[in-house]
């Protein structure tokens, strides 16, 4: 064994003094390395860095080089639900770049929920005869222009249930065929009845019934590409990791891209700001860069959190919570009725409920304002089939979100949980519903919406509360000493002998407790009979303000009166 002084002699041992120096060598280093990192989380949220990339190759590029990669007859998926989450200055830039080439020229577009004002903002954008040649979407009700080409045939469209649209983009990036389900069956997208097919019958198939051991399903046809996806998030590193965090939802964004990718395509996402490699905690990146191709970094005029307003709303991300009381109760109207009424209907405690489009809204907040009427069902957990569950979700323009959110998942995620039976109470809207129970909430030419995810959501939750007023168009009601008197009827009739189309089929009840709700009446459906009149309000005649307005008669052995607490403040 060698003596300390034979080692001391090979090895000369560094200096106390020199030990110090190198030690506080390291701890700088350290230092300068954590204020890095610090200061590049710090610049995610607080500017963006338009600095150009270091490296060779860089995805930043602006919007009309993006574009310009997308082939004519390109199968692409836009973003957006309603008037959420929409690329809009990527989709500007296609409608420019073909109003001065003509291409990319007859386009195949694929949207959940497409996105739009009803004033040519969204995707009304590229309703542009030539640009667009084929539609498949869940739901179109804020594009008037895209539906007026569908009328007039100038567009193949087919409207889907938005969760079966959502599962198709899915199944693509998966390189499966499309989704096999229930859903669907004994409506208007029943192959034995329209298939979807909105321009003519003679379209392609692309829905087949099909037998799957002893069960009757529908097949829905994936595309087996998409070409390019145009997306959006918040945040992008030069990577191309893309982050959320002041996004009001995930939406289909992941399997959009993934769909793109896997088929060889093209994935572009707009941002508000651009930050270096290496920035965004793992966690927070929801698109991984290694599947985006190009980032184009959009002035804040086309890049709203949605299309109402260009103020941006922390209480829809989740980055603050607003307080409850910032939300407004609802006018004493028909509107206010009607939701109280079907809020009262909410059966049990910790209940998961999920609140359709138009006058469905209207629950949410009278869960907030009068939830005290209804305590043995309260609290109760509000859904959106865009993916937000929690909180009170939110209307108009920015329908799919919600304040104060517990969660955000994937739209088709939360739709698999719809399919499953998750939803214990579902407040929906109608336009029609006939003798049957069958309701139509689609199509009312000129108006061809779509169906949404009221086909996805109607057949599967455990309770259905279909909503609106008795008649529309004009309808005109006061309330006055707890009674409801009707000052002008509408128009319209809604309660018709049958249906112009049927997007909810009394035949999918199988023994689901399903209601129907107006300001002056409630029915239930009696499977294999039809509906039955079952509640009046006050101050309403029976004869006059309901059955003459019907194109039938509804069962009628026990009418009582609606509660007086939905017709008082």
């Amino acid at each position: 064994m060698e003596s300390p002084e034979g080692i001391s002699r090979q090895h000369t041992l560094p200096s106390v003094e020199t030990c110090i120096h190198a030690q506080l060598r390291r701890l700088k280093v350290l230092q300068d390395h954590l204020s890095f990192k610090n200061a590049a989380w710090q610049e995610v949220h607080m500017s963006p860095c338009r600095a150009p990339a270091s490296h060779s190759y860089t995805k930043v590029t602006k919007a009309s080089a993006a574009v310009a990669l997308i082939p004519d007859s390109a199968v692409i998926t836009v973003a957006g639900f309603v008037g959420l989450g929409f690329p809009e200055y990527l989709v500007k830039a296609v409608r420019a770049r073909y109003d001065s080439t003509q291409h990319p020229k007859d386009l195949h577009v694929v949207a959940v929920a497409a996105c739009g004002d009803g004033k040519g903002r969204g995707l009304d954008e590229l309703a542009v005869e030539g640009l667009i040649s084929t539609a498949t979407f869940g739901w179109a009700g804020l594009s008037p222009k895209l539906l007026k080409m569908i009328v007039a045939k100038k567009v193949n469209a087919w409207n889907l249930p938005l969760g079966v649209v959502s599962h198709i983009i899915r199944d693509t990036a998966a390189g499966r065929p499309g989704p096999v389900t229930p859903i669907g069956l004994g409506t208007f997208v029943d192959p034995c009845e329209q298939g979807g097919k909105l321009t003519s019958p003679d379209q392609a198939d692309i829905v087949h019934l099909v037998q799957v051991g002893r069960k009757q399903l529908l097949w829905y046809e994936a595309p087996p590409k998409v070409h390019a996806a145009l997306l959006r998030g918040t945040t992008a590193d030069l990577d191309g990791n893309i982050s959320f965090e002041k996004e009001a939802l995930h939406l289909d964004s992941l399997n959009m891209a993934m769909a793109a990718h896997n088929s060889g395509g093209i994935v572009i996402v707009q941002v508000e700001r651009i930050v270096e490699r290496g920035s965004l905690p793992t966690r927070t990146a929801h698109i991984p860069g290694a599947i985006v191709d190009k980032i184009v970094l959009a002035p804040p005029e086309n890049h709203w959190m949605h299309l109402g307003s260009g103020q941006y709303d922390g209480s829809l991300s989740g980055e603050v919570r607003a307080p409850s009381s910032a939300i407004a109760s609802l006018p004493m109207n028909e509107r206010k009725v009607i939701a109280h009424r079907a809020m009262l209907m909410i059966h049990r405690p910790h209940a998961i409920v999920n609140l359709g489009i138009g006058m469905p809204e209207g629950v949410a907040t009278v869960c907030t304002t009068h939830g005290h009427h209804n305590p043995s069902a309260m609290p109760i957990n509000l859904s959106t089939e865009a993916g937000s569950i929690g909180g009170v979700p939110t209307g108009g323009l920015r329908f799919g979100a919600s304040h104060n959110a517990a969660a955000h998942m994937p739209c088709a995620t939360m739709i698999d949980f719809y399919n499953g039976g998750g939803v214990d109470v579902a407040c929906l809207g109608m336009a029609e519903v006939d003798e049957e129970g069958n309701v139509n909430v689609s199509y009312f030419p000129p108006r061809t919406p779509g169906c949404g995810g009221f086909i996805d959501i109607s057949q599967t939750a455990k309770k259905v509360i279909f909503v609106g007023s008795f008649t529309s168009g004009g309808l005109q009601v006061h309330l006055e000493g707890s009674k409801l008197h009707i000052d002008q009827e509408g128009r319209s009739r809604k309660f018709r002998s049958k249906v112009q189309q049927k997007t909810f089929a009394a035949s999918s009840a199988n023994g689901r407790p399903i209601m129907y709700v107006t300001e002056r009446a409630v029915f239930k459906l009696v499977e294999g009979k039809g509906l039955e009149l079952v509640e009046v309000a006050p101050g309403v005649d029976v004869q006059e303000h309901v059955l003459d307005l019907m194109d039938f008669k509804p069962l009628m052995p026990h009418v009582k009166q609606m509660d007086p607490r939905c017709f008082s403040k």
